[in-house]
């Protein structure tokens, strides 16, 4: 997929006030400071769509971005924020569950992960909500430049190995790199085919 537009559309924190239209929306979140932002910027090759920065826990809105006229890419706050208030944080968590657990438009989830940790609590938390509550993700690896290839496959492995004690497959996962546009075309590809797939079955029915 070649991204020939992107551009915001709309900011909120009420599920209700989020595009009316039907287009097939896709979210991406994460832990604080995990990249989001610039995987963002380098999936649309726009420097500044998603505002980036040293603060943990910039992104404290549902941001939608409306792509090629035919998909929103959705930023969501990220979980487990270093310097926000007890009261934010259940209030970014209401409407982030809130956006999961209702938002129809929802095709995917891209849940982010540092891909030069092993697997935190935090993140096998949040997938785990996520496959309990039936909603569909991938897993996007951040920041690859960071590690050597044999240090990203042990680092994914052992990923996998401790999803598979709780799933009976894995999740589709893509490892990337915003710095140097790693996996960026395995994700809009991943994205592509599944609109595709929409389109099908819209047609089928």
């Amino acid at each position: 997929m070649k991204i020939k537009s992107a551009e915001f559309v709309v900011s909120n924190s009420e599920v209700a006030k989020c595009p009316k239209n039907a287009l097939p929306e896709y979210a991406f979140i994460g832990r604080s400071n995990v990249g989001k932002s610039s995987l963002i910027n380098m999936l649309t090759d726009r420097k500044s769509l998603a505002k980036t920065s040293g603060r943990p826990g910039k992104t404290q809105l549902i941001n939608h971005f409306l792509i090629n006229e035919n998909w929103y890419l959705v930023d969501l706050p990220g979980y487990g924020y270093a310097r926000v208030s007890k009261s934010s944080k259940k209030k970014f968590q209401k409407f982030i569950t809130d956006y999961f657990e209702k938002r129809q438009q929802l095709v995917s989830a891209f849940v982010l992960v540092d891909i030069r940790h092993k697997p935190q609590p935090i993140d096998l938390e949040f997938m785990k909500y996520m496959g309990e509550s039936e909603i569909p993700f991938g897993i996007i690896f951040t920041k690859a430049d960071k590690l050597k290839p044999k240090a990203i496959e042990r680092h994914v492995d052992e990923y996998c190995q401790e999803l598979l004690k709780f799933w009976e497959e894995l999740p589709p996962y893509f490892v990337t790199s915003a710095s140097n546009y790693i996996g960026k075309d395995d994700v809009l590809n991943f994205i592509e085919n599944t609109n595709e797939e929409i389109e099908q079955l819209r047609s089928n029915n």
